[in-house]
């Protein structure tokens, strides 16, 4: 493998993506525009600006990898990633966005007049978005590793870099193109090699074992249904509850585009899915001996070789690359920007300056524990970020956009006890202290009910009752915008 063509490659996608962020930053100067791009992106623009984000190294390079490993057992990620957007589509996309509000923290503020709840769920956005931002690091560490050789740091550290400089120099609007043009990269990357592999492969030694292609028997985990049910819920809620993907609905016009941008979304992703899948099937049928923990996610980036040796394998190999990459600015950026946003408007008083400041240090931080931590499967990695948002976020959400009664304690209480009980019960299995039990591995059948009831009851119980004029904020989160009267406009 040509480690200066793959070098190549990331440069080619730095400086492409620095090319399309600077056009972004010509037109960014108020601090609508650096935290929601001053709420003018349209359907197309912002439906592959929300896919190019999605799309993270699990899905670029995790996905393939768990597909070898597990067989058929692993399409259920990208069903649940997907079908996510359908709960999106039905239950917040609109709301948020006719909600005023330019973050998270800043709509379950105002939605329960509370400074305390806006407080816990910065640090629940910042949690989940460092836990977010470190496997994509893992995976340029990984790739910087696997095709050149050179040390993994200098993947993680140059990813963080480029993140930082971009979202602090130009904001959403800026990310805005930038994750747009990767979508229509990473699709490419993946989608040229796709059939130029199933092409070579039609004539490999190996197709003969075409049996393996599509096996009944899924991985180690079998068919449990327990399991399988608690993984989807995980995958179902955990999407509604990403902050990075929750902030983008505020970039559009109106709570209808947002709905239009959630149907675009779901059709662009899938096409993705569908293609990253193939590449999982097709090492299961070439490259039988990387199905191993650790190794298995660098499986799209040393099959080429196997099926096209020579400089077309490598030239194969380095348009997956420029992929991959793409794939960690665009997700990492997403999440930046959220983060960033949180930070500055919660903590550091806002303003474009406070919001360059919060995207400095929230693309650096998270290096120092990319550099610490071992990688695991970029798939696992990722789908413990997708449970703590399912438990903590997610219920937090849809009670505060369908249910009056919600109070600030409830909230707030809802959200501790899901971030607890989903990251404790992860690491306890991890421990092997109880064992090998199912609903520790995958925890979320029972976390998101007990974060659901926690906020119920406690609301019940909260003395002070929902906040004043509750009704009048759920009526401007349901109501279609041009049918609210001046009576019914929520004061500041």
């Amino acid at each position: 493998m040509s480690a200066g063509l793959s070098l190549g490659a990331i440069g080619l996608v730095v400086l492409a993506t620095v090319v399309v962020g600077v056009h972004g930053l010509r037109i960014s100067r108020t601090t609508d525009d650096f935290l929601v791009a001053s709420r003018t992106v349209r359907t197309w623009w912002n439906a592959s600006a929300i896919s190019g984000e999605y799309l993270s190294a699990a899905t670029f390079l995790g996905l393939t990898g768990l597909v070898l490993l597990d067989g058929t057992d692993a399409f259920w990620f990208p069903i649940g990633y997907c079908g996510g957007y359908l709960l999106l589509l039905v239950f917040v996309a609109a709301p948020l966005r006719r909600s005023g509000a330019r973050t998270i923290p800043a709509f379950l503020a105002a939605r329960l007049d509370s400074p305390a709840a806006r407080r816990v769920t910065t640090l629940l956005v910042v949690v989940i978005g460092w836990l977010y931002i470190v496997p994509q690091l893992h995976g340029a560490a990984i790739t910087v590793n696997v095709v050149t050789g050179l040390p993994p740091w200098l993947g993680a550290a140059g990813v963080a870099l480029v993140v930082g400089v971009i979202v602090a120099a130009g904001g959403m609007r800026s990310i805005t193109f930038v994750q747009a043009f990767h979508y229509w990269l990473k699709l490419t990357a993946m989608g040229v090699p796709v059939v130029l592999l199933l092409i070579a492969a039609g004539g490999h030694e190996s197709a003969g074992a075409g049996a393996e292609l599509f096996p009944v028997n899924a991985g180690p985990s079998g068919q449990d249904p327990l399991r399988t049910a608690s993984l989807m819920l995980a995958l179902l809620l955990g999407t509604m509850g990403l902050p990075h993907v929750l902030v983008r609905f505020y970039t559009n016009p109106d709570g209808g585009s947002a709905r239009r941008t959630t149907l675009v979304v779901i059709a662009l992703i899938s096409v993705f899915y569908m293609l990253s899948s193939t590449m999982g099937l097709l090492a299961r049928m070439v490259a039988p001996d990387l199905a191993e923990p650790g190794v298995a996610d660098s499986a799209l980036l040393l099959l080429p070789a196997r099926l096209l040796p020579g400089p077309a394998g490598e030239v194969v190999t380095a348009i997956i690359i420029a992929g991959a990459f793409a794939a960690f600015i665009s997700t990492s950026s997403g999440l930046v920007v959220s983060l960033a946003g949180s930070v500055s408007e919660d903590l550091l008083g806002g303003g474009v300056r406070a919001f360059r400041i919060a995207a400095l240090g929230c693309a650096i931080v998270p290096v120092g524990f990319a550099l610490v931590s071992v990688p695991g499967g970029l798939t696992s990695s990722v789908g413990l970020v997708f449970l703590v948002a399912a438990s903590s976020m997610s219920p937090v959400l849809l009670l505060g956009v369908w249910w009056r009664r919600l109070t600030a304690r409830g909230a707030i209480a809802a959200m501790l006890v899901g971030a607890a009980s989903s990251i404790g019960a992860v690491a306890l299995d991890a421990s092997g202290l109880l064992g090998d039990l199912v609903l520790l591995e995958q925890p979320a059948l029972w976390t998101v009910p007990l974060a659901t009831a926690v906020a119920v009851i406690v609301s019940r119980l909260d003395q002070r009752g929902p906040p004043s004029g509750a009704h009048r904020r759920l009526l401007r989160l349901h109501a279609p915008e041009r049918r609210l009267t001046a009576d019914e406009q929520p004061t500041p």
